[in-house]
């Protein structure tokens, strides 16, 4: 067998020199796009706190910057669920917040708008009653002067209308022209007399009719003062309350950046890890391919000292030389390493973070922690170590099998049973089900390198 990896060995591995620059561009890329999002956003934050944000002037500069980066914050990992989450439930509040903070903007205008009309209508109102009130004392005027000329007519028709005064008109024994001027004169007295009364009864109705206007003008300046008290206690109550709105929209804005910074944040977390577990992939991939070449070679040469050693002694005993099989390498097929199901195939799928298809370059068992891992088949431990991607990691060689040099790694321990360079047989416990490095839970990965490529675990088992 090829010797284990290089520093893999816990007092070597100071010594690693890991080649991390696969994918190193695309991650200060990647980052450097969540940064530049990130800052442009922040500029929004010390708006809203100086001044609240008006809802179509929010949604115009918050909305406009995060809706095109919305779509990468989908499932991926626990924390990043949690924190799309947050960000779903702090944009559906901060759209409720909007939604009222409009009704009650629009309530305050119609309010505003009923108080103009209320105070038109008051101050019209006012202005009748003052007219109705100057009508009231010019008919009081007028009934004094109409009463004056009233009582003159009185005392004057008094004066010529009693018995001695018509009795002087007969005793005087004058002429019967004389008599008819008087009953003349006596009837234009009594017909100035009745204008008179007349004028002084259609004043004193004219004034009934007024005090009526001034008495009903009195009721409705009283209304509409109410209705202005209401408009206007209704217009202060919704002052008040836009006033609360706009505080609420601005906590809720504030916390809509939040969530949407935490979900950028944990983004890059997931970038950076993913391009660790691409990475580790890669320096993996390297080491093993020439490891296979070497496993290869060595399978090889032994073969040809085999072909060797028997045509030597076939020629001492003076046969036929008989064939030589190939190494046998892993002893059968390989089994499963937990008696599980499996909660994630091997396979490409479309990553929600980065927009692009990545490999699943293993297979995930289910499993609580704890559980044993036991070899797939006999091999010899070669490497032994912690990875922050893969957690605690377990490779065996299983030697050249069916022309291909094998490896089956396992991933996310929580500890080990095994050492570097142990030889183990098929089924035994090399180590226990964990969810160390990135992990979401308890699991294995399971991976299977041939040839120094990843390839498909179930085409083994």
């Amino acid at each position: 067998m090829v010797p284990h990896f290089p520093g893999a060995n816990p007092f070597r591995r100071a010594r690693i020199k890991r080649d991390d620059s696969i994918g190193a561009t695309r991650l200060v890329a990647a980052c450097c796009v969540v940064l530049s999002m990130s800052a442009g956003l922040l500029a929004v934050n010390p708006a809203a706190q100086a001044d609240p944000p008006d809802p179509k002037k929010q949604q115009q500069e918050i909305d406009k910057q995060i809706q095109a980066s919305k779509a990468d914050l989908e499932e991926s990992y626990d924390s990043l669920q949690a924190s799309v989450t947050a960000y779903d439930q702090a944009s559906a509040k901060l759209a409720q917040v909007q939604n009222r903070y409009a009704t009650v903007q629009g309530e305050l205008v119609a309010a505003e708008a009923a108080d103009a009309v209320a105070a038109k209508r008051l101050a019209a109102a006012e202005k009748l009653l003052v007219a109705a009130k100057a009508e009231v004392v010019e008919g009081e005027q007028a009934i004094v002067k109409n009463r004056q000329l009233a009582g003159e007519a009185v005392r004057s028709t008094y004066q010529q209308q009693n018995n001695l005064a018509s009795l002087s008109f007969v005793l005087r024994g004058e002429s019967a022209g004389d008599l008819a001027t008087g009953f003349q004169i006596r009837r234009n007295v009594f017909t100035t007399q009745g204008k008179a009364l007349s004028k002084l009864n259609n004043a004193q109705a004219q004034l009934a009719n007024r005090q009526a206007k001034v008495a009903a003008a009195e009721r409705a300046v009283a209304a509409e003062r109410a209705e202005a008290a209401r408009t206007v206690e209704r217009v202060t109550r919704l002052t008040q309350a836009v006033a609360a709105q706009k505080v609420e929209v601005t906590h809720s804005a504030q916390a809509k950046l939040r969530a949407f910074h935490t979900a950028a944040n944990t983004r890059a977390k997931e970038l950076n890890e993913y391009y660790k577990l691409v990475n580790e992939r890669n320096r993996v991939t390297r080491i093993l391919i020439a490891r296979a070449a070497a496993e290869k070679i060595a399978a090889a040469k032994r073969r040809a000292a085999a072909i060797a050693a028997e045509k030597a002694k076939a020629q001492r005993e003076k046969r036929k030389p008989r064939p030589v099989e190939p190494d046998p390498g892993a002893d059968g097929d390989l089994i499963m390493p937990v008696n599980t199901y499996i909660t994630s195939p091997f396979g490409m799928r479309f990553h929600p973070i980065l927009h692009y298809w990545k490999l699943h370059d293993g297979t995930d068992f289910g499993g609580g922690c704890g559980t044993p891992i036991r070899a797939s088949a006999g091999g010899v431990v070669t490497d032994r170590y912690y990875n922050g991607g893969y957690g605690n990691r377990v490779f065996i060689s299983h030697g050249v099998v069916d022309g291909s040099a094998l490896v089956t790694v396992y991933n996310h321990l929580s500890s080990f049973s095994t050492y570097v360079g142990q030889r183990v047989r098929k089924g035994d416990v090399i180590g226990y089900v964990g969810t160390t490095g990135y992990s979401t839970g308890c699991h294995l990965h399971f991976m299977v390198y041939q040839d120094g490529q990843v390839v498909n675990p179930m085409r083994w088992l």
